[in-house]
This record gives C-alpha cells, structure tokens and sequence, in this order.
C-alpha cells in the first residue's frame, strides 16, 4: 500500500484494515475483473495511462488490485481500488494481475475508491464534490463526517459539494481542465458565472486576477443601481410585476434612454409581441 499522505483522515491500509482480506495476493485472469460501479473517478488521463502501460510492459503490476466478489456474476470481481492499473494492464497485454480479495459492502467500496482517488490526486474537483455527495445522499453521511472520514476541513467539504451547483457548461470546462478548482468556488452563487468563466479562459486570468474581476463587476453593478432614480425603479418594479418579466430602464438627463425586456424562453418572447402589438 502507499504511504498515507498527510491530511488524510483514512488511507487505503486502515480500510483494509476494518475489511476480512485473504492473507495472500491471488492471481487472476484481466477478463475476470469489473470496473467499480462506486467509480467516482469517470476521466483517465491518456498521457499518464499510456506511461503506466509502458511501467507495466517493463515491470508488471506492482500493487495488487484490490477486489471484491462480484454481486452481479459470481465469476467476476469488482474494482474496488486500482482500476487504473487494470486499464493500463490491458493495454500492457496482460493475461494476469495481482489481486488481494476483500469483503466489502458498497459503502465501503465506496470508500475504498474515494480514498484512492484523492491520495492520489486523480480526481477531478467536480468528481470529488460527486464522491462526497454519494456518501451524503446513499449512505446517510453529515459533512461533519464526510470530514472527519477524508481528513479535510469541513468548509473544504462544504465548497466541495458547492461546485454541484454551478451550470453544466462550466462543469464541463472543470473536466477539461480550461478553468481550475479555485477559479469554480470564485463562480459558485453567481448569475453570470458562464460569462465571467468565459472571460477567464479568455483573458487567462489567475485565481486572484479573477477574484478582483469579480469584485469590480461586482461593484459597478452596484454602483449603477444606486444611480439609477428611485422614480425609474419603482417603474421598473410595476411594470415587471404587471407583464411578469424582469424590465430595465434606462434614462438619461435628457430623457433619453431605453426599456430593456428579459424573456428566458421562446414563450416568453411571443408574450412581449403580443402585448406591443394588442396596444400599438
């Protein structure tokens, strides 16, 4: 087994540990081994694979896989940890890898995988978020211990699960790594978070670059509203309120401006023609 990093809460030996494993490494056929269905890990690097299939083609499979029976086919065995090395084996042309088998529910499968993973910082921010929150949603787990089990503080895990929030788009560019763990926490809560992920691949902004672009947008959306005439508002608000759409005015010293109408849907839409077209 690895060494346990710093900071984890539970390595790979202690879960071992808590689970009845056969005392000596086994081996078995590469075709008789399933990925974990608890897999939180759904993007493999090609690169890092193809240098762990040439390690593999020289040196074999060092660190056992290790397994559990499978529940669907009596004559598999599930991943539970070192699906990596599985992948890389194949492509090795492997017949053969060594396996420890373990007794473990799916929760502990579960576990085993999580733990795996973020030892080996394989994960992407958004699969971590979804590991943590299958500990939440399928096995009753609290954020306290999610922390208290993965070693992390319990607003790393809180920001983790955070991330689940933001829209797909921005998900996507996480998973293909155009915008970074810290760039997605400056994102989460805001309106215009694809906007300002879009101005940050743009611009290549750094995190903290993109934390003040954040500020001051932040601050001149502010700024603008308290310009805004408190007359222009309240019309703003009566008008929203009778049609049902979000209205901005804008009018200047010389009463010249314009009346913007925010429809999200093509129904929407064919509401405001209707209404300038019953009156005009």
């Amino acid at each position: 087994m690895d060494k346990i990093k710093k900071g984890l809460g539970r390595g790979l030996s202690s879960l071992i540990g808590e689970s009845k494993v056969e005392a000596q490494i086994n081996q078995l056929q590469v075709s008789d081994l399933v990925p974990n269905k608890y897999q939180p890990r759904k993007m493999f690097d090609e690169n890092n694979l193809e240098d762990l299939t040439n390690s593999i083609k020289e040196r074999g499979v060092i660190q056992p896989i290790i397994v559990r029976q499978s529940q669907t086919n009596e004559k598999k065995f599930e991943i539970i940890a070192g699906e990596r090395r599985w992948r890389a084996a194949k492509k090795a042309g492997l017949n053969q890898v060594p396996v420890v088998v373990t007794v473990a529910d799916d929760l502990k499968s579960l576990e085993f995988a999580i733990v795996e993973n973020v030892q080996r910082h394989d994960l992407n921010p958004f699969e971590e978020a979804q590991g943590y929150k299958r500990l939440v949603d399928e096995f009753g787990y609290d954020q306290e211990k999610v922390s208290k089990f993965i070693g992390k503080s319990r607003s790393y895990i809180t920001n983790s699960l955070r991330l689940l929030t933001l829209p797909k788009k921005i998900i996507e560019m996480i998973e293909n790594k155009l915008i970074t763990a810290g760039h997605a926490k400056i994102l989460v809560g805001l309106e215009n978070a694809e906007f300002v992920a879009n101005k940050i691949i743009e611009k290549k902004l750094s995190v903290r670059q993109a934390e003040n672009f954040v500020k001051i947008f932040k601050k001149n959306k502010i700024k603008n509203t308290k310009l805004k005439d408190v007359n222009i508002i309240d019309l703003e608000k009566n008008i929203s309120e009778k049609i049902g759409l979000s209205v901005s005015i804008k009018n200047d010293k010389r009463n010249k401006g314009s009346i913007t109408f925010y429809h999200k849907e093509i129904n929407q839409l064919n509401k405001i023609i209707e209404i300038i077209k019953l009156h005009y």
